[in-house]
């Protein structure tokens, strides 16, 4: 008898030890040197609530072991010291004081000058890609068996069309002779998704980049080649939600991981909520907690141990990868004093770094609330350096498209950037003339070339950091107002047999043939200015002759920008603007190519752009 309760033992003691499973921890390494150096691992598998972890690694200590209501999920937080090494740290996972799992953690070595690097800034120009829908470098990996969307249907736009990370090193050396430099791709990680993957945004596994846009290296090498032609890589953030086939979404580790978990409720859209002084708690909750969407379960970073998880994710990507700055999504729907801490965390691993947050509000009040160094009436410090404008994109897009009115059709963009009072560091705003989630800056203007212009050359040489959709320099369109689908359509020339194609300028017509040349060449134009990155803005308010006038200024250089919108040539007198520049003067008309000799009055060519570099 007691032998067979022996085997019985050593039966049921095995059967525990398999049962224990280690299948991720994550993040799946760190570095040496870091401030942030107290990291929380996620281990998750099977049954390891019950495992006591233990190491011996010099400059390293084990800080706590946390354990959750589900038994498959085990945290573990270390402090790695100033004096430790790389190395691989072997954590011993032990029961009943014997070791039934071990796994190595590795301690690698920063880059040099890691810490120090630089970011985007007003001196760079930003081209945003949505990589499904860009260029498609690699056909074998359209399709993934094992992924849940397994199809790839270019006439359908909902559905995959096998854009991918080696589609964008493949159009590089185009991207820099168009004069940008900083890349932003809509998220790259995976989405794991029945259907609607490729836009990126329901993330299903923070760590891993979607197989079907390549790898975790591959991405790290995007970043490199990229790098070597003076072009920085901007990285998607989201933290407010997630995919609804995010492995800890179908095996929760707390009830608290996810807000509204039973009722699923989405969120009420309200941004006023946060800066309403007459607010309800359940307005607010609803707004930050609720779901963006019925397969984007609402993450809740109040719980400390998932703070901890979307900290250290962002940080792990920025070193491993080599980023260059964050583009955060749907910003103000997280909770507040988690994106304070969260912000601050990354500028302080990072000081020279650049976040723009996504408040998608037209009203500037709203805005500024996020903004670095604003005094809130609430007391809300928030340490974000950037955000985008979607009041001036707005404004913009009325003052193009305006008839002729009692006052200038400019007024509406005049007034836009006259409130930049209200915001700390307006020349840290995004600006854009179109997006991934906006209508197509031509199809906006009703496909009129002479006002795109107009609105190119603003942008490019309006207060701010310059951003603009892949195509918009060939007139991309859509034609069916308010697609995403067809606001992120395919790039000309990205796949083979394209009809058209923005490169070789094969199929393209003489009108896109001109915006391609006249973008590159004020793009180009801007990157050797140094107006872009410092300068002063004062701007002219503008008169019945519909012209807006304003001047970008240092101490080295004075640009003066001139945008006629009439359909008749204007001729200003000089002396209006002697607060900025002499009557007479001689300047260089950066559109045109030519020397102009100004003698009190300046004649502009009817809807027309000068940007005159002031000699």
């Amino acid at each position: 008898m007691k032998k067979i309760f022996t085997l019985i033992s050593i039966s049921l003691f095995h059967l525990v030890v398999f049962s224990q499973r280690i299948n991720r921890v994550e993040p799946q390494n760190w570095w040496v040197g870091m401030k942030y150096n107290t990291v929380t691992l996620l281990i998750y598998g099977d049954n390891l609530s019950n495992l006591t972890p233990s190491f011996n690694y010099p400059g390293v200590e084990l800080v706590k072991t946390d354990t959750v209501e589900n038994k498959n999920y085990l945290f573990v937080t270390l402090k790695i010291n100033p004096e430790a090494k790389p190395g691989n740290i072997n954590i011993h996972f032990s029961q009943n004081n014997k070791i039934v799992l071990s796994k190595n953690f590795p301690l690698l070595e920063r880059e040099a000058g890691s810490a120090s690097r630089p970011s985007f800034s007003p001196k760079d120009a930003i081209l945003l890609i949505v990589p499904d829908r860009f260029s498609n470098g690699d056909a074998r990996n359209d399709v993934i068996p094992t992924m849940n969307e397994k199809t790839v249907d270019r006439s359908n736009e909902d559905k995959r069309h096998g854009g991918d990370i080696q589609g964008i090193m493949n159009h590089l050396d185009y991207i820099k002779s168009l004069g940008f430099t900083q890349i932003w791709n809509t998220p790259l990680i995976e989405n794991n998704e029945p259907d609607y993957s490729y836009h990126g945004y329901a993330a299903t596994d923070f760590y891993k980049i979607d197989p079907r846009f390549g790898t975790n290296e591959q991405f790290k090498l995007l970043v490199k080649e990229a790098k070597k032609r003076g072009i920085g890589m901007i990285w998607d953030v989201v933290l407010n939600h997630c995919g609804n086939e995010y492995y800890f979404f179908k095996d929760l580790p707390s009830k608290d991981w996810f807000n509204y978990i039973e009722t699923r409720t989405r969120t009420n859209g309200l941004k006023t909520t946060i800066t309403d002084p007459y607010a309800t708690e359940i307005d607010k909750k609803e707004y930050t907690d609720g779901w963006f969407d019925h397969h984007m379960p609402d993450l809740n970073q109040r719980n400390p141990l998932l703070a901890s998880y979307l900290i250290q994710n962002t940080i792990w990507w920025i070193e491993y990868a080599g980023i260059s700055g964050i583009r955060e999504d749907t910003y103000s729907y997280a909770d507040k004093d988690f994106l304070a801490t969260w912000t601050k965390s990354v500028l302080d691993e990072y000081p020279n770094f650049n976040i723009t947050g996504e408040e998608m509000s037209r009203n500037i009040y709203l805005t500024s609330y996020w903004q670095k160094d604003k005094i809130n009436t609430d007391g809300y410090q928030s340490y974000l350096p950037t955000l985008m404008d979607f009041s001036l994109n707005d404004n913009i897009i009325s003052s193009l498209n305006k008839p002729d009115e009692w006052f200038s059709t400019w007024r509406d963009t005049y007034q836009s950037v006259a409130q930049d009072y209200l915001i700390p560091h307006p020349e840290n705003q995004l600006i854009f003339p179109d997006n991934h989630d906006l209508d197509r800056f031509y199809s906006r203007l009703h496909k009129n070339l002479d006002n795109w212009k107009l609105g190119i050359a603003m942008y490019i040489t309006m207060r701010g950091i310059p951003e603009f959709l892949y195509g918009t320099e060939v007139l991309m369109t859509n034609e069916k107002a308010g697609s995403d689908g067809q606001r992120r359509g395919d790039f000309y020339g990205g796949w083979e047999n394209d009809s058209k194609n923005a490169r070789t300028e094969l199929g393209l017509t003489q009108e896109e043939k001109e915006a391609q040349k006249f973008f590159s060449k004020l793009l180009n134009w801007r990157k050797t200015n140094t107006i872009s990155g410092d300068g002063k803005f004062k701007h002219y308010a503008p008169q019945k002759n519909d012209v807006y006038v304003y001047f970008r200024y240092n101490t080295r250089q004075k640009v003066m920008v001139l945008l006629n919108k009439n359909s008749q040539a204007v001729s200003l007198d000089m002396n209006r603007y002697s607060e900025m520049v002499p009557a007479s003067f001689t300047a260089r008309d950066i559109v045109s190519d030519k020397d102009l000799e100004v003698r009190n009055s300046l004649k502009i060519p009817a809807k027309t752009a000068m940007i005159l570099e002031i000699k």
